[in-house]
């Protein structure tokens, strides 16, 4: 089964945009190998929109890679990316063309599959851009999961449909095992948030097999790259990155993983918050509370443990609250939470009933918890 935890990588769009080549993916390839980013589960490395020449191949009618970017072929970089142990991925569209203006899947969908698999394609990103009026979204998403299972290989199927038509409803009955339903990301606290906010209604769709994604990850752009805009604190991206875990999402790295300082690498290997993640049972949160400006959220995790996160998205230090009864945990069960923060491994204590803690602005706290008789 493709997709039985959220998937991670590494995705060039966010960073790099159209300014690709086969050089920067070997380079990035050598990186998530070497710098530990395959050792805690980023296996994904994902060449986005641009890669193709502007035109098919009149005779055969087959994609062709870019001759400038790629001379040596997609096949052969697929090769480079397995010799060290990642999977591989590419982008396509369900339109006539691409986001970018490059040659789409629609009326092309078997002879594209065909042609990813015998590629050594692990992984397709299938965006939703020039996609005619006369053709109906959810048969098109469906008729690429049926063509990529007819190549009888295993490629996992990434739908970016941005949510519309209310697609966390029908997705997963087309054989996508990821699906994003926002629009796409910025480098700034306001994007994310936004994007986080939108979400919290729709992730009891979200499953193994078939994953709510939120879009690729900006922790550590701080500004950079094509999407960088304000680009965010350290602060902010803590908060990011820990929702994205409690909320199961896949997480595809953005940032040029090539030049990430210690912090962010730090925060993006934590094996705490990524099993958060990759829990095998992938339940949304309980959300217990918070406002226009924070979350309070609990989530149940394998083997009888929880992560608690609490998320400040104001402009000052506040204490925040998770009151234990709105989680299904009263007083008189007799049971507390024992409280592991993830960040620092400290053991914080046993607390029934309820906590509270500071959380500076724009920050969160978050831990794994564990039930404890009192």
């Amino acid at each position: 089964m493709l997709a039985k935890t959220p998937p991670m990588g590494f995705n060039t769009w966010n960073t790099f945009g159209s300014q690709i080549s086969d050089k920067l993916v070997m380079e990035c390839a050598d990186v998530m190998k070497d710098s530990g980013l395959l050792d805690v589960g980023y296996r994904y490395l994902v060449i986005d929109d641009c890669w193709s020449e502007k035109l098919r191949d009149p005779e055969t009618h087959r994609l062709v890679a870019s001759h400038e970017k790629f001379p040596r072929g997609m096949r052969f970089i697929a090769d480079y990316v397995h010799e060290r142990g990642l999977l591989f991925g590419i982008y396509s569209c369900d339109g006539v063309r691409t986001c970018g203006d490059y040659p789409g899947s629609f009326d092309h969908e078997f002879l594209d599959a065909q042609t990813f698999a015998e590629w050594g394609v692990d992984f397709l990103k299938y965006d939703n851009c020039y996609r005619p009026g006369s053709a109906d979204q959810k048969m098109l998403y469906a008729r690429m999961g049926m063509a990529l299972r007819a190549t009888g290989r295993d490629i996992l199927f990434s739908a970016c449909n941005w949510g519309q038509e209310e697609s966390w409803r029908w997705i997963r009955s087309t054989g996508a095992h990821m699906y994003r339903s926002t629009g796409d990301i910025f480098d700034n606290a306001e994007s994310y948030r936004g994007i986080v906010r939108s979400q919290t209604g729709h992730l009891c769709a979200s499953a193994p097999g078939c994953f709510n994604d939120l879009d690729m990850l900006t922790v550590g752009m701080f500004g950079k790259g094509l999407v960088g805009t304000t680009g965010c604190t350290g602060a902010d991206y803590r908060s990011q990155f820990s929702l994205w875990c409690m909320f199961s999402a896949p997480l595809m790295l953005g940032c040029d993983i090539r030049n990430i300082n210690p912090s962010i690498y730090a925060l993006i290997t934590n094996r705490a918050l990524i099993a958060i993640d990759q829990d095998e049972e992938a339940r949304p949160p309980i959300f217990l509370g918070g406002g226009e400006d924070s979350i309070v959220c609990l989530k149940f995790l394998k083997g009888g443990a929880y992560a608690l996160g609490l998320f400040n998205f104001g402009e000052e230090d506040r204490e925040l609250h998770a009151l234990f009864e709105d989680a299904g945990l009263p007083f008189a069960s007799g049971y507390g939470l024992r409280l592991r923060d993830v960040f620092t491994g400290e053991d914080v204590g046993r607390y029934s009933e309820y906590f509270r803690v500071k959380v500076p602005a724009h920050d969160c706290r978050v831990y794994r918890a564990a039930l404890e008789k009192a």
